[in-house]
């Protein structure tokens, strides 16, 4: 049974930094094709893809974190990160990751079958 665990999300204010974390467990990082990302949900609003990553490493990236944030994974730990930069308070939210395997619209959450509980992110000035 695969399970995401995502930490790391706090209250920070404009301009600050933040790093999320997601382990997943239950899933091999060896599979063949799969994609990881992170997805956000703003108070109120729908939720929306933040970033993405394939097996190769490719990156996918919304417009509106472009050159702020920098999604990565590390194998040998089963891990996903979210190092977020420059945050601004439309960044608040609730941060999740999830998984896709075989080929994927990184922006369709409806292809993503597996997500972690998420994390929450504040923003103030």
């Amino acid at each position: 049974q695969v399970q995401l665990t995502e930490s790391g999300g706090g209250s920070v204010q404009i301009g600050g930094s933040l790093k999320l974390s997601c382990i997943v467990s239950g899933f091999e990082f060896t599979y063949s094709q799969f994609t990881l990302a992170w997805f956000r949900q703003a108070p109120g609003k729908e939720r929306e893809a933040v970033a993405a990553i394939r097996e190769d490493n490719g990156a996918s990236y919304a417009a509106f974190v472009q050159g702020r944030f920098i999604i990565s994974k590390v194998s040998a730990s089963n891990s996903l990160y979210l190092q977020m930069s420059s945050l601004r308070p439309d960044d608040t939210g609730t941060y999740y990751c999830a998984l896709a395997r075989g080929f994927t619209d990184w922006e369709r959450e409806d292809d993503f079958t597996d997500w972690g509980q998420g994390t929450q992110v504040s923003v103030s000035s």
